[in-house]
């Protein structure tokens, strides 16, 4: 068996962004803070496509998560959300029969 990554590209740079900035959010309270209360102007801080913005604004979990974004990230951006863990799981699950599979990150593992 072979497991092949996808090279650093610039879609990997900018999935560098939108976990920085979830990272952020979920680690700095004054972050958290802007997002709830000067959110667009927080964003433009980020380089994020559009299909990544829309993502973030609304929260869309399960295209994050096809995006490329890491589970560990992610779950805290879904708690702060409100999202069960069961919703969160599901939230996935109906990303990729949504948007098809992940792209980018870690899980694009592919098997040869």
């Amino acid at each position: 068996m072979t497991i092949e990554f996808r090279s650093w590209g610039l879609r990997d740079v900018s999935l560098y962004y939108v976990q920085k900035l979830i990272y952020q959010l979920n680690r700095d309270m004054r972050v958290r803070e802007r997002f709830g209360t000067d959110r667009e102007a927080l964003l433009k801080e980020y380089e994020l496509t559009q299909e990544e913005l829309e993502a973030i604004r609304t929260p869309d979990i399960g295209k994050l998560f096809v995006l490329g974004v890491n589970g560990q990230l992610l779950m805290h951006y879904a708690a702060l959300h409100r999202y069960p863990w069961a919703n969160y799981i599901q939230a996935m699950r109906d990303g990729v029969t949504k948007y098809g599979k992940v792209r980018e990150g870690l899980y694009t593992m592919l098997e040869k």
